[in-house]
């Protein structure tokens, strides 16, 4: 296995944070080393990423967390705002889905006020220690990753002639900036400063001085920021203009909140997800397809194997078939979810898996229920040059176009947390210049087919593909784990930790090991393509491998080596106190730090 391993495995017993940026890790790890815990150290890495990863997420955007404190439940954090109170299907008249860029698709941004309450309740450091780092970072600049300037160049065209404020702080005189430059968002320093001022101003307690920034951001000056802002109508990436939704009233009235993880027992472990209005439970289900498929009977290499692949691949067909039909805000729609985790509704399924690829979308009938099937677009039908159309994932030749976050963190007292931030990217909504940050475009995530549980409507949470995971044993929690990558993400996560199971891989190995996913369901960003049987593997594979999958059947696009998957991971062992970390080396930008 090691022959694929490009890093150690980090060991410690002090603390262990773990991004996809090597900036957010290292201000997550400076926070524990200055008497913050595992909630600080994500709080404070979750604001750094808002500044130093702009192109994959931002202020404007959402973070789903999941978060054990030592001694208590795994708990869900919703940071994902919902639909404006005037997000009805009428709203996208003479549309067939929501776009994907420009500001009509806005929720109610959530990330700034989960974090600060996943601070105020459960971290112990002040305010400004969270967010002087990222105040620094915007401020006095950071290096553009290529990735970064790649993004950039394939929006220019549309910050030029569409989105000016976007120009503005993204363009050198019209020329996309140079790779690893310095950039600098006074703007949004003067943003985070201020509330930061504003919040100290208006009590000495440390909760006042949390709650108080709540308070500013959903009703003071960044309100009435984002309200001037969408005064007038505002164009999208494709040139057409529409007015947003989102109103003031929306963003004051709308706080992020607690829940229960939704969770399911595998190989004595217990993996912990957000409900259905993320789509978190399919990585549940494709648990309960291994049980039924016998895939706990791999075993060391068997991990890397055509017959591994194959019969993950069929399996997550499945579950992301059942996604797609059953799955949304359980506010607002009765989701069978104790019929979709069942064993005996994985047995069911599992007798679809044969030795060819299956072709066909097929989701179940869970308690008898007639599964929402769309109109399904293939993938190569939509024309026109796609320049800002939401999530930008992984394309389907496997070639990275940028996506997500994510960080973990787990501290010597054995609290976890498990974070994926992202929205509010620079390439799909135009900079609100008070501001110094664009909103997110989740809304594309609702369907605009009455017949759909996500149907979009007020108050309603899209779908969301973001889907962090923490895993338990017992009342101890032992792992946090995710990755960016839309579709992707339960798909890579979840073939990540068999490998830890089953595979004898430690957490780095994991990481590294080639990854694979397929495309073959209804995508959930704009344009909401479909391609039957397409499966992406990393070359790493080998010519055998990757013959053996198109025997069985599978539309095989072979990407390069190190294309697929963002993976990052810690963990703790209850027993020793031994702590470990692992971060994923495509790109060049993600990293472990710990001791």
């Amino acid at each position: 296995m090691r022959e694929f391993t490009t890093r150690p495995e980090l060991r410690g017993t002090f603390g262990m944070v773990a991004s996809t940026h090597w900036i957010a890790s290292g201000v997550g790890m400076s926070v524990l080393e200055q008497g913050g815990n595992a909630f600080d150290a994500a709080a404070a890495a979750g604001f750094t990423l808002q500044v130093v990863e702009p192109h994959l997420n931002g202020p404007g955007g959402e973070v789903p967390i999941i978060f054990k404190a030592r001694g208590e439940q795994a708990t869900a954090l919703c940071g994902q705002g919902p639909a404006p109170a005037a997000a009805v299907p009428e709203a996208f008249a003479g549309m067939d889905r929501i776009p994907g860029s420009g500001v009509l698709p806005a929720m109610v941004p959530g990330a700034v006020d989960a974090w600060l309450l996943l601070a105020r309740d459960r971290g112990r450091m002040p305010l400004r220690a969270l967010l002087d780092p990222a105040i620094g970072y915007a401020r006095r600049g950071f290096p553009l990753m290529p990735q970064i300037t790649d993004k950039i160049a394939s929006v220019q065209e549309v910050f030029t002639e569409l989105w000016p404020t976007s120009a503005q702080l993204w363009l050198n005189g019209g020329r996309v900036p140079d790779a690893d430059s310095f950039h600098r968002n006074p703007a949004l320093a003067d943003t985070f400063q201020r509330l930061l001022e504003e919040a100290e101003a208006a009590g000495s307690g440390r909760d006042a001085q949390f709650d108080a920034a709540r308070r500013t951001w959903r009703e003071g000056f960044v309100a009435e920021a984002v309200v001037d802002f969408l005064a007038e109508p505002v164009a999208s990436g494709e040139g057409e203009y529409h007015r947003a939704l989102l109103t003031g009233d929306d963003l004051a009235g709308w706080s992020a909140f607690y829940e229960d993880t939704v969770s399911v027992d595998h190989a004595g472990l217990t993996v912990h997800k957000t409900g259905p209005w993320g789509q978190g439970p399919v990585f549940l289900q494709q648990l309960r397809l291994a049980d039924a498929l016998g895939l706990g009977g791999a075993q060391g290499s068997d991990v890397l194997s055509a017959e591994f692949v194959h019969l993950v691949t069929e399996a997550a067909k499945l579950a992301f078939a059942d996604r797609d039909a059953h799955y949304a805000d359980p506010r607002f729609a009765d989701v069978p979810l104790e019929t979709l985790l069942s064993p005996e509704y994985a047995a069911e399924r599992a007798a679809l898996v044969g030795e060819r690829a299956s072709l066909e979308l097929r989701p179940g009938s869970p308690d008898g229920r007639t599964p929402f099937i769309p109109e399904l677009r293939l993938a190569g039908e939509t024309t026109g040059t796609d320049r800002a159309s939401g999530e930008p994932t992984v394309d389907r030749t496997g070639g990275q176009r940028g996506d997500t976050c994510h960080v973990d963190v787990v501290d010597s007292e054995g609290n976890l947390v498990s974070a994926t931030p992202s929205g509010g990217w620079l390439a799909s909504s135009p900079t609100i210049p008070a501001l110094g940050f664009a909103l997110g475009t989740r809304g594309q995530m609702f369907w605009l087919d009455e017949r759909s549980p996500g149907v979009v409507a007020p108050g309603k949470r899209p779908r969301t593909t973001l889907t962090p995971t923490l895993v338990t044993r017992g009342d101890e929690g032992v792992m946090a784990l995710g990755t960016p990558g839309g579709d992707q993400q339960d798909q890579w996560s979840y073939t990540f930790l068999l490998r830890l199971l089953y595979g004898g891989m430690n957490l780095q190995e994991a990481v590294d090991a080639p990854m694979f996913h397929n495309n073959s369901f209804p995508g959930s960003f704009y344009p909401r393509e479909f391609a039957p049987g397409e499966l992406v593997v990393e070359d790493r594979f080998g010519p055998e491998v990757v013959a053996d999958l198109r025997r069985r059947g599978h539309r095989v696009t072979a990407g390069g080596p190190w294309t697929l998957g963002r993976l990052s991971a810690v963990s703790r062992d209850p027993e020793s106190g031994v702590l470990r970390a692992g971060a994923n080396p495509r790109g060049m930008q993600g990293y472990a730090v710990g001791r």
